[in-house]
């Protein structure tokens, strides 16, 4: 049986951080540790419950998201890899699978080309973090200067059954009198923070993509088929620069699969861990 998510603090070094745990006493099952994409994970997403039933899961808010406070000086990507870092420190398991979406799965990249000891599988739902294309070419539409509309129709297989509330790309839609004073602040903390972090270069490293062959955990790379953000054609050239890296498509979602086919991302991520047929 699944336990509901439970909200902790946890202190590496000098920062606090909001965490999700589900599952934290479940003897013997893995660790996975979700890197959430623009906006933290919410305890509700059903997901979640779901993929706590084949381990024990670790969902932080990045510092300024959610409710972890900003710490000030903080503010590049190399911050949030030393800080990640110092959580696989401080988790007590001796295996980690790292599950990156979106952004997350950016910082998830950077943090397994860096290596840390614990990390012991590699999972990506459609990452940003890496550019293909010249200089005046955009592999991906701004997220800071498109219209939310537009935004919200790329983002989704079919944006009419987005699930309520304000998860994902495309949230603007989701702000009207049924969102709380609460909610409303987390959003403007969460897309303040994604511009600290990703304004300039945009949503990209320029010199990951050289650094991605470092990646020597199993690694599966999970895309939305109607991703319209960073399409599926961007996955497959991603997937290529990580030696061994399994690419797979779920059908009937956009950019986040696990909020729109959560089941079948679940099963997807299960078979994975589990070392399934078909799986490393």
């Amino acid at each position: 049986m699944t336990d509901a998510a439970v909200a902790e603090r946890l202190r590496v070094g000098p920062f606090d951080l909001e965490v999700l745990r589900v599952n934290a006493n479940r003897a013997g099952a893995p660790t996975l540790l979700l890197l959430h994409g623009i906006h933290n994970i919410s305890p509700s997403a059903p997901f979640l419950s779901l993929l706590a039933e084949h381990g024990q899961v670790v969902a932080p808010s990045h510092p300024g998201f959610g409710k972890s406070p900003d710490p000030g000086d903080c503010d590049t990507m190399y911050d949030l890899v030393q800080i990640y870092r110092s959580v696989l420190d401080a988790l007590p398991a001796e295996k980690v699978t790292l599950l990156g979406f979106s952004f997350g799965g950016w910082i998830a990249a950077e943090i397994t080309v860096c290596g840390h000891p614990k990390l012991d599988r590699l999972i990506l739902v459609d990452p940003f973090g890496v550019k293909f294309t010249g200089r005046e070419d955009r592999d991906f539409p701004h997220l800071f200067n498109t219209n939310p509309a537009e935004l919200n129709r790329r983002a989704w297989h079919d944006p009419t059954r987005r699930p309520p509330g304000s998860y994902g790309i495309g949230w603007h839609v989701a702000i009207g009198d049924a969102m709380s004073d609460e909610e409303m602040v987390t959003l403007a903390r969460n897309w303040d923070s994604l511009c600290l972090y990703a304004w300039r270069p945009h949503m990209y490293n320029p010199q990951l993509k050289h650094w991605l062959h470092r990646i020597s955990v199993p690694t599966l790379m999970l895309w939305g088929a109607s991703d319209r953000i960073v399409t599926p054609e961007y996955g497959r050239a991603y997937a290529g620069q990580i030696p061994g890296a399994t690419f797979s498509v779920i059908e009937a979602a956009g950019h986040h699969p696990e909020l729109e086919q959560p089941r079948a991302f679940v099963e997807s991520v299960a078979r994975f861990i589990s070392g399934g047929e078909g799986w490393p």
